[in-house]
């Protein structure tokens, strides 16, 4: 979050959010667990060509590394001009060549905040000429919302996905008498947030259609007057800490801590943003407002166990619409218990990073890429890893090339496994996530990888997303200060 992320957080947004979605209501498990559904959430436009969807997908993520590596931030300049190569770099009608682009801009074309605030031109502009035809839209999978199937255990709650796996949300209750909040669900940031009453968006007007929490909708609400802001991968907001009573599936948390934005960026505010707030779950000591994480602050009130939070992930190609997180323990259902392995955290200021030990392809060891480290982002789309580790995995990848522009391309076809080892253990990703969406929706020969070159962050430090945590169930223990991986079922 991404925030974006991919989005991949990423940060993230989509089209309409269907009104039965935002009833799904969370429950309890006994023995001091707690489940949340999650909801995966598509990019918000529509009609981009899958190439800048994944730009913006790579900006997200290279300034979420940087915040979480602790390194200066790319501007939001250089980040335009990857997408202004990226867009030179196209072969499509209309759009054919570096001049005809750099003519477009400079005819004064009206141009509007996308969601890395970088500013794209108006659908008429880039988003009309940068899209064959309505292929390009199915490709990314952002053309429908994929309904959970029935619940098959009980005390389940189906999960809908939007798009293609890019972000997840869950519904919360909050105020009195409680409402329904769409949250992004973001483990690279430790803060909550809901638009206040009286939002105001960067651009001008209110903060869109959103649900807002304030003392006209809640009888329990008290602002402090205090002021926070954060700036995330995709977005910022601003605002002042707030009380008021917050219901995770189910549990009650009084007079809890979090934060309203009084200000917004564009990238939250449009109609289109799936997401009212934004809960953080990486650990409080990262926090802006200096809160206690809804994880931590259930543990502390003795209604979990523990301070844990579990995911597992889903995919749109299984079909089977299974996500969920979990707090307070691990739900063993989702994954094989023999292959659980713990990892101790080794960031120091709060978010997930494990030690990664190797990396092969299709079980052939990359030799020179040993003794990294990983930050484990459910708000971030793709994996970013150091050039010269992008450069070697997809030198191992028959087919593979690189676009000159920080990604790759894989075959679509491609049967191919990437392997991550940690504590021993080697997790593959599934091909369908290394090869993301086709370079061409008309002719889907080569692929777009799920794995980029990031330039930022070292050179033994990766981020990774959901390319990857989609292939394992993933738990981090804020009391431990540890993290768990296991292989699904």
């Amino acid at each position: 979050m991404h925030v974006k992320h991919s989005l991949s957080l990423v940060c993230f947004a989509i089209v309409g959010l269907l009104a039965d979605n935002a009833l799904a209501l969370p429950f309890n498990q006994p023995g001091g667990i707690v489940r949340l559904p999650l909801k995966p959430v598509q990019q918000r436009r529509r009609d981009l060509h899958p190439q800048i969807l994944h730009q913006q997908n790579m900006n997200r993520a290279y300034r979420r590394f940087a915040r979480m590596a602790g390194r200066t931030e790319p501007s939001s300049a250089e980040l335009r001009e990857n997408l202004d190569r990226r867009l030179e770099s196209l072969e499509i009608p209309g759009l054919r060549s570096s001049e005809s682009w750099r003519n477009r801009r400079r005819g004064g074309q009206k141009r509007t905040p996308d969601e890395h605030g970088l500013g794209t031109t108006s659908t008429t502009g880039l988003s009309a000429r940068a899209t064959e035809s309505s292929a390009a839209a199915t490709a990314t999978g952002q053309t429908a919302v994929t309904k959970a199937n029935p619940p098959t255990t009980e005390n389940s709650i189906g999960i809908d996905i939007e798009g293609n796996d890019i972000g997840f949300l869950a519904t919360l209750q909050i105020g009195t008498p409680p409402r329904d909040f769409e949250m992004l669900m973001d483990s690279g940031s430790a803060d909550m947030w809901v638009g206040s009453e009286n939002c105001k968006s960067s651009t001008g007007g209110t903060c869109g259609d959103h649900n807002f929490i304030g003392p006209a909708s809640s009888s329990t609400f008290s602002d402090s007057g205090v002021s926070w802001n954060i700036t995330y991968g995709t977005g910022a907001v601003s605002g002042t800490k707030v009380t008021d009573n917050v219901f995770i599936a189910g549990l009650a948390l009084p007079k809890h801590n979090f934060g309203v934005a009084n200000n917004e960026s564009a990238q939250f505010t449009d109609d289109s943003v799936p997401f009212d707030g934004l809960v953080g779950l990486a650990q409080s000591r990262l926090s802006e407002q200096k809160n206690l994480s809804p994880v931590e602050a259930l543990a502390r009130s003795n209604l979990i166990a523990a301070p844990i939070t579990s995911y597992k992930i889903p995919r749109l190609a299984d079909g089977k619409n299974d996500g969920q997180i979990t707090f307070g323990g691990l739900d063993t259902t989702k994954f094989d218990p023999a292959t659980l392995i713990t990892l101790d955290n080794r960031s120091r200021v709060g978010f997930w990073e494990a030690s990664m030990t190797a990396v092969a392809v299709s079980g052939r060891p990359m030799l020179n890429i040993t003794g990294r480290s990983a930050i484990l982002d459910t708000g971030t789309t793709l994996i970013i890893a150091p050039p010269p580790d992008a450069l070697a995995v997809h030198g191992a990848i028959p087919g593979s090339k690189f676009d000159n522009l920080n990604g790759f391309t894989v075959p679509c076809t491609t049967t191919v496994t990437v392997e991550l080892t940690f504590g021993g253990t080697a997790f593959a990703i599934d091909p369908r996530d290394l090869a993301i969406a086709p370079l061409n929706p008309a002719n889907p020969n080569d692929c777009i990888s799920g794995i980029a070159a990031g330039t930022i962050g070292g050179p033994n430090r990766w981020l990774i997303g959901g390319v990857f945590l989609k292939n394992a169930y993933f738990s981090h223990n804020v009391a431990s200060n540890q993290m768990q991986l296991a292989k699904l079922i």
